[in-house]
């Protein structure tokens, strides 16, 4: 959730930003909508509404945000085509430390992409950026994970973050999560004056979730959730609220069966319990969703995106 404020009108649907995997064309920008967030419908015709054409010419892991000061959206995503063959090493520790940039103000029309470089001295990668809305300072929290030298003769992955007004400017980038071992795929939701965070932990291989007052508090509470304990091989987890009732739902890539997400409902943040959703309760669409966002919709924006790809 990065949004500082809300449009005057009422979110009635939902937009889902995603890839689809390493295959030719699956790592790009896909577009798919929803009325009540779980049954989705895939726009383009299943094809990329989106295309990288700078550095690494593909994109995993997109991240779309409203930016209300602004009037604009903006979506960030990794610097990373896992199709070329370069494969998983090269990318970790020799991949791209940018990351692609759109823009737009109606969710049609998008600006070229463009690339933006994080600073990270001897950083192997810039994985999977998200933003968060910082009220203290009244700009964007950007966020990634990056392969960094830890210290102990090793290298390990690290959520670092910096501060952007604008997607073109970002601040000194400054350690943000660090654990014993590497942490990646960090997602952030605001509600009742916390900070929500939901990563995943190479060690569990699964999903811990923690808590703050402040959005870059370097000593967060971690909540137990047993549900997600459960929850092994998932990774890029994504939340958001539904419009018409106090839950939310968090959906978490299933990568080590290669089934897409799954999502997860609750009505307690701060309790940590999830309730797994049957087969028989959603329905993703025709492409497989990988690493994404979702967006709350207005209904004139859900309306203009049904008209330009539906």
């Amino acid at each position: 959730m990065s949004t500082p404020s809300s449009p005057t009108a009422p979110y009635a649907a939902y937009l889902f930003v995603y890839f689809i995997g390493e295959s030719e064309d699956g790592e790009q920008v896909y577009f798919s909508l929803s009325r009540d967030g779980l049954h989705w419908s895939d726009l383009n015709n299943g094809q990329p509404v989106l295309r990288s054409r700078l550095g690494e010419k593909g994109v995993r892991d997109p991240f779309i945000l409203r930016a209300e000061e602004e009037s604009k959206f903006y979506i960030v995503a990794t610097d990373l085509r896992i199709a070329s063959g370069k494969g998983w090493d090269v990318a970790q520790y020799e991949g791209s430390r940018s990351v692609i940039v759109w823009e737009s103000e109606d969710l049609v029309n998008w600006s070229a992409e463009r690339s933006a470089e994080m600073d990270v001295p001897g950083a192997g990668c810039v994985w999977a950026p998200e933003t968060c809305y910082d009220e203290a300072t009244q700009s964007h929290w950007i966020f990634w994970a990056s392969m960094v030298e830890d210290g102990q003769g090793g290298r390990k992955q690290i959520i670092y973050g910096s501060h952007t007004k604008d997607f073109r400017g970002f601040s000194k980038p400054e350690r943000f999560i660090e654990r014993g071992n590497h942490v990646i795929d960090t997602t952030i939701i605001r509600e009742g004056g916390w900070y929500y965070r939901y990563s995943k932990d190479e060690t569990k291989k699964c999903i811990v979730l923690e808590r703050s007052r402040s959005l870059t508090d370097p000593s967060p509470e971690e909540l137990s959730s047993p549900d997600l304990d459960s929850l092994f091989g998932v990774e890029g987890p994504a939340i958001f609220k539904f419009n018409d009732r106090n839950e939310w739902c968090l959906l978490v890539d299933q990568y080590a069966t290669g089934k897409g997400y799954l999502p997860l409902v609750t009505d307690d943040l701060a309790g940590g319990r999830f309730r797994i959703l049957g087969p028989d309760e959603y329905d993703l669409g025709e492409t497989k969703k990988r690493h994404g966002s979702i967006l709350n919709l207005t209904q004139a924006e859900y309306d203009a995106l049904m008209k330009a790809w539906g």
